[in-house]
């Protein structure tokens, strides 16, 4: 299996995890807030790979050890964060919508500030074709496109925050270990979410636990965020920010076939249209020359 492939499964297997995400969240918002929910995701997540992977690595310069701070601000606090606020202002569908943006912004910022992952054309014709499955599977004929502007700058503003992250992670050296590196930025995620209890008036208590709350704890900080982070940190490692947050196209997808599978949500004709734009995105996004 060549480096190329397993960096592109490896993007695939955490975009199908995230996808799945969306139920989680919605069983956990019956007992704890958004702030909790990533205050224990994280916690959880952290402790798990110092576990996994006690080693420290001696961080080479103030500027290198900013690297980190800036991983953990952008892909954990302030992206989670503006989602889940933005929830609160407008549709899920608009923030699904808007957060599946995210590859284009990556993209400008890595012509930007990358040597070797310069805008053309395949992004801008995987886009178009991506960003109008995304349309179809979101606001279809059941769903209406409203706007908030609040809302939706929020979104905006977490889909470039993805970008920043993405692109973040390729300027860190080579030398450091894949966990080291989400475990690192999970710090910095956790420190910078802890201001937010007071705003938010978080209790940190639960009134209710059973075992499904347990469970989805357990998915949302193991497997959603210790394993997937991990597996995408080595997916942009290997393939580039570029093409790992295009597998981003597919999030909506994923979220609406497991929604059908597990909460026996209806998926008609215009979504499977859209999905079949979604997946002929993002290969021509890859493929195109």
């Amino acid at each position: 299996m060549t480096e190329k492939l397993l960096g592109h499964i490896f993007a695939l297997v955490s975009i199908i995890i995230w996808g799945l995400t969306f139920i989680s969240t919605k069983i956990l918002l019956n007992v704890f807030d958004p702030v909790e929910i990533m205050i224990f995701r994280f916690f959880m997540a952290y402790i798990l790979l110092c576990i996994i992977y006690p080693k420290q690595f001696r961080i080479m310069s103030m500027k290198e050890e900013f690297k980190f701070f800036i991983l953990g601000l952008s892909g954990v606090s302030f992206y989670f964060l503006a989602e889940n606020i933005a929830l609160t202002y407008t549709l899920a569908s608009n923030t699904s919508f808007i957060l599946t943006t995210a590859p284009l912004y990556t993209a400008i910022i890595a012509h930007i500030f990358s040597d070797d992952e310069k805008f053309n054309k395949s992004v801008i014709i995987g886009f178009v074709f991506s960003i109008i499955g995304v349309f179809l599977v979101v606001y279809n004929s059941k769903v209406t496109l409203q706007i908030n502007p609040i809302g939706d700058l929020l979104a905006l503003l977490a889909a470039i925050m993805w970008g920043i992250y993405s692109v973040s992670l390729k300027k860190l050296p080579s030398t450091y270990n894949s966990i080291f590196i989400v475990r690192k930025t999970f710090f910095y995620g956790i420190i910078t979410i802890i201001p937010f209890i007071a705003v938010f008036n978080a209790d940190m208590r639960a009134t209710h636990i059973d075992t499904s709350i347990i469970i989805n704890l357990l998915f949302l900080g193991l497997i959603a965020s210790a394993l997937c982070y991990v597996l995408w940190n080595k997916a942009v490692s290997l393939i580039g920010a570029v093409k790992s947050t295009n597998y981003i196209y597919l999030i909506p997808l994923v979220t609406v076939v497991s929604s059908a599978l597990i909460l026996d949500e209806k998926i008609n004709l215009i979504m499977i249209i859209g999905g079949v734009f979604i997946l002929g995105g993002v290969i021509m996004a890859d493929k195109w020359k």
